[in-house]
């Protein structure tokens, strides 16, 4: 199978801004609440559709069902792809959450599936932060209090980023994405969230937004304490190859090279996120431009890869165990 390509889905959310258009060539409308936009997506409703080649115009769902083993390889045999790979623009600061894993998701709703997740940061303002994880100590009692006092906010561990700054997400972490922030997101194929804490805001209706409080407070691991950026780990001195994350749902690993370099065959499917700069990726007679913001869902059963960047190209790779 050759390379493939997916028309994005792109979500307007309060708190999306504008730059999934003017950073990342994303086609939206002249709206200022872009907040998501969705490049591999085999959820429910929610289908990318391939954009080139021999399958043009099929949905990833379709794709899944009729090219199992060529796209899936030796992770064959499910029914869904396991992926949900984004790219977010956050203008205002998010809801905090929390994600239940496989586990609890089932318990809920028996079509999801968990949510483990990681971010990549692409553009942060100087004082961009997130909300990752609670200060070390935080019990469900504290939090408990907190909600009726309305401090959840002094129980929430905060770090500033900065681009190519990696933070994996475990389900069950409390969570919130800062004002500022465009960032790239790899997680499990699910969009079961729960609200904990929305910072007093109204909603469009001039409500409050629904919380999930019960729900929140049941998934919370209240054993995983603060959360602190990934330092990478270099896998490869031929070019800057680095992993970023190896976890039972998927393993993100990052490129970073002026030279031409080779992806590994391993009868496993890839998406590859272009992060910064553009090139080239030649598979056998198919060559496909890359440049930023671009998202390619490489199959298992593929030609040979060679990428040659035309300046300094940042991939990352994100794969199944």
């Amino acid at each position: 199978m050759k390379p493939l390509t997916f028309h994005p889905l792109l979500k307007r959310i309060r708190w999306g801004g504008r730059r999934l258009g003017s950073m990342l060539h994303k086609p939206i409308g002249p709206e200022a609440d872009y907040a998501e936009s969705w490049e591999i997506a085999d959820h429910g409703g929610d289908q990318t559709i391939v954009s080139r080649g021999d399958f043009d115009g099929l949905s990833l769902s379709e794709l899944v069902i009729q090219q199992n083993v060529p796209l899936l390889g030796r992770h064959a045999g499910r029914n869904q792809f396991p992926l949900l790979v984004k790219f977010l623009d956050a203008a205002d600061v998010l809801s905090v959450q929390v994600h239940p894993d496989d586990r609890q998701a089932k318990a809920f709703d028996p079509t999801e599936n968990g949510k483990t997740e990681a971010w990549v940061i692409l553009d942060a303002q100087s004082n961009s932060e997130i909300f990752v994880g609670l200060k070390s100590g935080v019990t469900a009692k504290d939090m408990t209090t907190a909600l009726q006092d309305g401090t959840v906010e002094q129980l929430l561990h905060r770090i500033q980023v900065r681009p190519g700054d990696c933070v994996f997400v475990p389900a069950g972490t409390v969570h919130a994405i800062g004002e500022g922030v465009l960032l790239a997101e790899i997680q499990q194929s699910s969009d079961l969230t729960f609200r904990l804490y929305d910072w007093g805001r109204l909603g469009a209706d001039g409500q409050p937004r629904q919380l999930h409080l019960k729900e929140a407070l049941h998934c919370i691991d209240f054993d995983r304490g603060p959360v602190a950026p990934i330092q990478p780990v270099l896998l490869s001195s031929d070019h800057d190859h680095e992993e970023l994350v190896r976890s039972s749902e998927f393993v993100l690993q990052r490129h970073r090279s002026s030279r031409p370099f080779s992806l590994r065959q391993d009868d496993a499917c890839h998406v590859l996120m272009v992060l910064a700069g553009s090139g080239t990726l030649q598979a056998g007679e198919d060559e496909l431009n890359l440049s930023l913001g671009q998202t390619v869902l490489l199959p298992a059963d593929r030609d040979h890869v060679v990428i040659t960047p035309h300046e300094e190209l940042m991939l990352l790779d994100a794969f199944l165990p």
